[in-house]
C-alpha cells in the first residue's frame, strides 16, 4: 500500500474515532439522566433512517451480495441491536470502559473473524499492533480494578461492551466482504433499524421522548442520528474500504486514548502514568495494525 493511500484511509479512520470518542461521554450522560438505551436507539435510527430512506429506495437491499443472513448481520452489527447493547452497558459501567472494550477491542475481533472468513493473512507487523492494542486496553480496564472501583454491575456493563464490539466486528467483515458503497451500507443499517425497531419503541416507550425539552431533543437527535450514525459510519466504512477490514477497524482502538486526551482541556483531568503507558501502547498498535502488509519493508 502506498503512503498516500494509507494516509487517505487513516484520515477517514481518525475522523470517525474523533466522533466515537465523544459518543461515550454524551451517551453516558444521557443514560444516567433523562434517557435510557431504548431512547438513544430510537433517536439514532429514527433520524438517520428517515434521512437515508431515499438512498435505500434507490439502491435496494443488496440481497444479491448479502443474502438475508448478511443483511441481518449488517443491520444488527451497527444498527439498533448494537446501539441497545452499547448504550445499556453505559448504564452499568463508565464511558472509560466503553472506549477501551467496545471500539478499543474491535480490531482484535475483526482480525480473528477476517482471518477465518476472508482468509486475510496477518503480517507480523499487524499482529504485533493488535497485541499492543489488546495490552493497552487491558491496562486501562485493569487499572480500575486495582484501585477498588470494580463491581458486579460494572463487570456486566463490560460484558455488554465486548458483545457490542463483536457485533461491530461482524458488521465490518460482512460489509467488506460484500464490497458495499459507504452510503449504501449506512442506509441499510439506518433504514433497516428504523423499520424494525421504531414501531416497537413507539408502542412501548414512545411517550418518554415528550419529557425532553426541545433543545435536549434537537441536540441528541442531531448528535445521535446525524453525527454518530451517518457521518462517523460513512467515515469508518470508507476507511475499511481503503485499508481493509483489520486495518480500518484498528482505528477504533484510539477511542480510549482520545477520550483521555480530550479530558485534559475539557475536564482538567490528566492521565496517570499508567494511563500514559496505555495510550502509547494503543497508539503504536493502531499505527502498526492499520498499515497491514508492507511489501516494501518485508522485502528488505
Amino acid at each position: 500500500m502506498s503512503d498516500s493511500r494509507y494516509l487517505h484511509g487513516a484520515l477517514f479512520g481518525f475522523s470517525a474515532v474523533l466522533i466515537w470518542a465523544g459518543w461515550s461521554v454524551v451517551t453516558r450522560l444521557a443514560v444516567t439522566t433523562n434517557l435510557d438505551a431504548w431512547d438513544i436507539a430510537a433517536l439514532r435510527f429514527g433520524v438517520s433512517g428517515l434521512l437515508l430512506s431515499p438512498v435505500l429506495m434507490r439502491s435496494g437491499l443488496a440481497r444479491d451480495r448479502l443474502g438475508w443472513s448478511g443483511l441481518a448481520i449488517i443491520i444488527a452489527g451497527n444498527g439498533a441491536p448494537y446501539a441497545l447493547v452499547a448504550a445499556s452497558g453505559l448504564q452499568f459501567a463508565p464511558a472509560y470502559d466503553q472506549g477501551a472494550l467496545n471500539p478499543g477491542c474491535m480490531p482484535v475481533f475483526v482480525a480473528l473473524i477476517a482471518t477465518i472468513v476472508l482468509r486475510e493473512k496477518l503480517s507480523t507487523t499487524r499482529t504485533t499492533g493488535l497485541v499492543l492494542i489488546l495490552a493497552g486496553a487491558a491496562i486501562i480496564v485493569a487499572w480500575h480494578s486495582w484501585d477498588g472501583a470494580w463491581s458486579i454491575s460494572r463487570t456486566f456493563g463490560d460484558v455488554l461492551f465486548l458483545l457490542a464490539s463483536f457485533f461491530t466486528a461482524c458488521f465490518t467483515v460482512r460489509m467488506r466482504q460484500a464490497n458495499l458503497e459507504p452510503l449504501h451500507a449506512v442506509a441499510l443499517v439506518s433504514t433497516g433499524s428504523l423499520v424494525i425497531y421504531l414501531p416497537v419503541y413507539l408502542v412501548l416507550y414512545g411517550a418518554r421522548l415528550a419529557r425532553l425539552t426541545l433543545t435536549e431533543f434537537a441536540v441528541q437527535a442531531l448528535f445521535q442520528g446525524v453525527l454518530v450514525t451517518i457521518i462517523s459510519l460513512l467515515l469508518y466504512v470508507r476507511a475499511v474500504a481503503i485499508l481493509g477490514a483489520s486495518g480500518g477497524a484498528a482505528f477504533g482502538a484510539l477511542v480510549p486514548a482520545l477520550s483521555a486526551l480530550f479530558a485534559i482541556p475539557i475536564l482538567g483531568e490528566w492521565p496517570t502514568a499508567t494511563g500514559w503507558v496505555a495510550i502509547v501502547l494503543i497508539s503504536t498498535g493502531v499505527w502498526l495494525a492499520s498499515r497491514g502488509p508492507l511489501p516494501r519493508c518485508e522485502a528488505q
